[in-house]
């Protein structure tokens, strides 16, 4: 089987697991009916497509060290919701007010804004209640606490110093692009992208009970591979094609946005993006187990066209 069938077929187990967690709008009865259209536009966001990398590498890091998939399954299907809120929000019109992703129209181009917010929000909410079904799989003492541990991940990072913090920097810096330097555009690469890769390299290896010093590692590994993955984003938003990458080209230079490529040129941009990448692949051979098909899934990252 080649790398490609590999990363399809894990792509579709990925999916697989999340549509086992999403609430279907068609199987709710009774007065929760009322909350039918919310439960669908969550579906339609969060079912859309997409890589389900972050969810691939809790699978993977689980997988790596050991661990059962069942106890991996809730924290796969949430943080993929946790992304997917973010993704909903992220197109606003508050926001980077985009029409499409992931080649449709965008959840509040479909349901309208309002019910966008809210499936963002249901989201969410919804992801911690899937994670939590994960105590109801731990099987000892050592495998709940466990749970409890990637748990605190899981909230840190989609939180205030987390996901919600880079996203406050990155709103910042666009209103004063004057005022923005390469500090805090690492910041919102750390924090806005970063931190849901740590979550899906760290809790896998948390729930399998990985050495704590592989754990570390993998949290350093992802940083590396979070900001080369979003100055590999900004690289496409100035050569990448549309249709390909599924959503509009060319709307950071319109919407004068200060980005790695704007502050050092695409030169420097991709030389960067390979010497980080290199650097996380020179950790992650550092590991006390390895996942082949995990390392080609780095180096994918770094050549991508979309």
């Amino acid at each position: 089987m080649t790398f490609h069938e590999m990363m399809e077929q894990k792509t579709q187990a990925c999916s697989q697991v999340l549509d086992s967690f999403l609430p279907d709008p068609g199987q709710i009865s009774g007065s929760d009916r009322l909350a039918a259209t919310v439960m669908d536009a969550m579906r339609y966001s969060t079912m859309a497509g997409g890589k389900r990398l972050r969810p691939m590498f809790i699978m993977e890091t689980c997988a790596m060290y050991g661990g059962r998939q069942e106890l991996a399954e809730p924290f796969m299907a949430a943080l993929e919701m946790i992304h997917t809120y973010s993704l909903i929000h992220d197109d606003l019109p508050a926001m980077d007010n985009d029409d499409y992703r992931r080649g449709r129209k965008t959840t509040h181009i479909v349901y309208g804004e309002g019910m966008a917010i809210l499936a963002g929000d249901g989201l969410l909410n919804y992801a911690y209640e899937t994670a939590m079904q994960a105590f109801d799989r731990a099987e000892n003492a050592e495998e709940t606490a466990a749970v409890i541990r990637a748990l605190k991940v899981l909230g840190r990072n989609a939180g205030i110093f987390g996901m919600v913090g880079g996203q406050c920097a990155d709103l910042e810096a666009e209103a004063a692009p004057e005022r923005t330097d390469n500090e805090t555009l690492l910041y919102i690469h750390i924090h806005k992208t970063a931190c849901m890769i740590s979550s899906g390299f760290q809790i896998g290896a948390i729930l399998a009970g990985a050495p704590a010093e592989d754990i570390e590692k993998l949290g350093q590994i992802a940083e590396d591979i979070g900001v080369a993955f979003q100055i590999q984003d900004d690289i496409l938003d100035v050569t990448g094609d549309s249709e390909e990458l599924g959503k509009q080209v060319g709307s950071d230079a319109k919407d004068g946005k200060v980005t790695y490529v704007t502050m050092h040129g695409l030169k420097q941009a991709a030389a960067d993006v390979r010497t980080l990448s290199d650097r996380a692949l020179q950790l992650y051979d550092s590991l006390s187990v390895s996942n082949d098909f995990l390392r080609q899934v780095i180096e994918m990252l770094i050549t991508r066209s979309r």
